[in-house]
């Protein structure tokens, strides 16, 4: 649901709410922005409040829903957290909550739908384990018609004593998703079966990063032939090429995130690449930046180009909109969203002077 040419663009912001267990949470709920298209600016519209931790959100390939993880540990008299449904206001972009469903797992951390719009795919962290809803004809979401538990670890034994499913995306031709999995230190590979509503494990059903990685986001390349991953635990990205037909992932490369003779704490959360497919950038928490590379195009391989403070504490998430011409960064600690212009012949990124402030700022969507 592209915006036309020259007119706002509706954005929605996840975030840590004051719902335990993110002590540091403020936010009232989702916040409803506009995006100026030639200045890049965003300004607030709307708060939808009272949703708990709304810290991950996905659109409907219609524009007309919304879907947002309830990151809790418990909800609705259950164990576990949820993810949550609402219909979109397609003339002022306000939200009308539908319902929610039990996401079979604490801590959902990401959430995203496959691309007929039948199905809503959610990852919980601290469950270990993935989930598939069906999507209903006013949008809400039916019980969760697939729950697949991961299981074993890695070696670090503060964060990989255990399964943490991080992400679960679909891939471009709508035939498997791939779930990264920090504690595992794998990209599991599921044939998405759309008649049944399941999740079935590829042969094979996974591939590694290696030890110690932390596998947290993947993006994929427009061309569908690369999928590059970010490491979270030892801030790393690597690349892998993919055959689509198998959904087989073989590693290519694995570049480091962080500037050399960098000796801080930092840990890596988000990656996206460029609509053209020329530039792939990845989030810094930490060293409180976006690292910049450089595709190959024949190979698919990176090059470093460099880094850009983001002007704020933790970038947990960015995002770059769909014209290409902004990347918007949410500094989690530092409560705003900036947003840098994007060079579309290096890729290099310059602040407009544009900042939005919003409390605890996780995920940023278009529309």
């Amino acid at each position: 649901m592209a915006a036309p040419s020259g007119e706002s663009r509706l954005v929605y912001v996840g975030t840590f709410s004051r719902t335990a267990p993110h002590g540091r949470g403020s936010a009232e709920g989702i916040y409803v922005c506009r995006m100026d298209p030639v200045s890049g600016a965003l300004t607030l519209v709307h708060t939808v409040a009272d949703v708990p931790n709304p810290s991950f959100l996905a659109l409907h390939p219609s524009g007309r829903y919304l879907y947002a993880v309830n990151a809790v540990p418990e909800i609705d008299g259950h164990p576990g957290g949820a993810v949550s449904a609402f219909a979109i206001d397609p003339a002022t972009g306000m939200l009308t909550f539908l319902n929610r469903q039990s996401s079979h797992g604490a801590g959902p951390c990401h959430v995203s739908v496959e691309h007929t719009g039948r199905f809503v795919l959610a990852a919980n962290y601290g469950g270990g384990s993935v989930a598939i809803f069906p999507v209903q004809g006013d949008g809400s979401l039916a019980p969760a018609s697939d729950v697949v538990q991961h299981s074993g670890s890695s070696v670090n034994p503060r964060r990989q004593e255990g399964p943490h499913a991080h992400s679960i995306t679909p891939d471009p031709a709508n035939r498997f998703a791939l779930a990264c999995d920090l504690g595992l230190d794998k990209v599991l590979v599921y044939r998405l079966d759309l008649e049944a509503g399941r999740l079935i494990p590829n042969d094979p059903p996974f591939a590694r990063t290696h030890l110690g990685a932390g596998p947290r986001h993947l993006d994929f390349h427009p061309n569908g032939r690369y999928v590059y991953v970010i490491n979270e635990l030892d801030s790393t990205l690597t690349v892998f090429t993919y055959d689509a037909e198998r959904g087989v992932l073989e590693e290519l490369q694995t570049v480091s995130t962080l500037p050399e003779g960098f000796a801080g704490q930092n840990t890596c959360a988000d990656v996206h690449v460029h609509p053209a497919g020329r530039f792939v950038y990845g989030s810094n928490r930490g060293h409180d930046s976006i690292a910049i590379f450089q595709v190959d195009e024949g190979t698919g391989r990176l090059d470093a180009v460099g880094h850009v403070p983001t002007q704020g504490q933790t970038p947990r998430n960015f995002a770059i909109d769909p014209s290409g011409m902004f990347l918007y960064a949410a500094n989690q600690q530092s409560d705003t969203i900036v947003a840098f212009r994007i060079d579309q012949g290096t890729g290099q990124l310059a602040p407009t002077g544009h900042v939005l402030s919003i409390p605890t700022p996780v995920c940023v969507k278009f529309l």
